[in-house]
């Protein structure tokens, strides 16, 4: 199925997506810096390079799923890097870099004759095993197209945003925001109900079949809050980043952002709490403590005999 695909970042959101194009019957080529990540991948099937240059210099098309901006950067214009490629004339960000950072690589890698795809997704880990993640793609037409067969294995919802560097990534963070605001008002509006003695059950069901649902009610909650096992699995520091991402480009543009300052001061405090690796439903935790409540579900207590 056409020539080998390259990828650097084989992680949690990486390793999902290496797995589905090599079930899809592509041949792919990672790079991570993680020895777990590595045997996994190569334990699915893929082949495995010692650094990025060495993937772009067996790949036309190299993508890469990378936790952080500065990280983003080095991958692709660094010291033994993808730009130092000799075959890469394609290179997909599918991580949450920034408008800023797409723009970036964007000019780094036009001088080696690479084209730059800033291609976020959104759907956490379920999605990407799944292939149903959101594809927020920008960059030139040609570029785009393609890759676009590829980004599709990836995730069914794929747009083209448009061509101008960066488009991708800010109508990522611009979903990202509402998103984190949603799990941070959904976690204050629980937290008070419990307070005031609802069952957060209840709670949820009505907010679901209400004017109140949103992404947090229909899914986080139930699957990670309500049970308190806080394991939906993304990040606090990324959902963090992503929204200063976003509050600074709304600063940048002059564009008012009230409930996104606020909406950042908690994601950077529960980050400041639970450190680096801890899960993002974490922040209810946070707020129980203020409130001197817990949101458990009462489903599964035992009867009273």
């Amino acid at each position: 199925m056409g020539g080998r695909i390259g990828f650097v970042g084989a992680g949690a959101m990486g390793g999902p997506m290496v797995r589905r194009l090599i079930a899809h019957g592509h041949d792919v080529l990672v790079c991570d810096r993680d020895g777990t990540a590595r045997e996994a991948a190569r334990a699915a099937g893929a082949d495995v390079a010692g650094s990025p240059a060495e993937v772009a210099s067996q790949a036309r098309h190299v993508f890469a799923s990378l936790p952080t901006p500065g990280i983003v950067e080095t991958v692709a214009l660094g010291p033994d890097g993808v730009a130092e490629g000799g075959a890469v004339e394609i290179f997909v960000d599918l991580s949450t870099s920034g408008p800023d950072m797409a723009v970036r690589l964007a000019e780094g890698l036009s001088g080696k004759g690479i084209a730059a795809v800033d291609a976020p997704v959104s759907g956490g880990i379920a999605g990407a095993s799944a292939g149903t993640l959101a594809v927020m793609a920008s960059g030139p037409r040609p570029a785009f197209e393609a890759v676009e067969g590829i980004l599709r294995i990836i995730g069914g919802n794929t747009f083209h945003i448009g061509e101008a560097p960066g488009s991708g990534q800010m109508m990522k963070i611009v979903n990202n925001l509402l998103s984190a605001a949603a799990m941070a008002a959904t976690g204050e509006a629980v937290v008070l109900g419990v307070k005031a003695g609802l069952d957060p059950d209840v709670m949820i069901e009505v907010f679901n079949a209400s004017s109140g649902m949103n992404t947090a009610t229909r899914d986080k909650f139930p699957r990670a809050v309500l049970p308190r096992t806080f394991d939906f699995g993304f990040r606090t520091e990324l959902l963090a980043k992503d929204v200063r991402l976003c509050v600074d480009q709304a600063e940048r543009l002059g564009v008012p952002m009230w409930v996104g300052q606020a909406v950042r001061q908690w994601w950077s405090y529960a980050h400041a709490r639970g450190g680096d690796g801890e899960d993002f439903t974490n922040i209810v935790r946070y707020m129980e403590e203020q409130a001197g409540v817990e949101v458990r579900s009462r489903r599964n207590d035992p009867s009273p005999e």
